[in-house]
């Protein structure tokens, strides 16, 4: 797969910007919530429409049995997750996979923000 291939291409190399533009004035040590606080700041001056703590209905036979809380939806198609973490976890990358298919959504982003800065993968449904 080549650049020409990617889904959301731009839209991603944007929303990973916002990531390092995050990272550069915080840098390391917050909880996740400054971090999801400032990255919203961010969405907004690059003018993107989100929407945080995106909920997520589960139904079973027309009842609902639970539901789940995006960190961010952009654009309403794109899933955003923050993390504070040294590495993608498994549970990291299930979480998203699981939001996308709960939303058929195309594509989710993790967004890490590590000691050693930003680092992201995108996860395609």
């Amino acid at each position: 797969m080549n650049g020409v291939d990617l889904i959301y291409k731009d839209e991603c190399y944007e929303l990973v910007g916002c990531a390092y533009a995050v990272y550069n004035s915080l840098k390391y040590g917050h909880y996740e919530l400054f971090y999801q606080r400032a990255y919203a700041d961010e969405l907004t001056k690059k003018c993107f429409s989100f929407e945080r703590e995106h909920k997520v209905r589960v139904t079973h036979k027309g009842k609902k049995v639970g539901s789940y809380s995006l960190d961010f939806l952009v654009e309403n198609k794109i899933v955003v997750e923050l993390k504070v973490a040294d590495d993608f976890y498994p549970m990291h990358i299930k979480q998203v996979l699981t939001y996308l298919k709960a939303t058929n959504k195309k594509l989710g982003i993790i967004i890490l923000i590590t000691p050693d800065g930003i680092r992201y993968k995108r996860l395609v449904n």
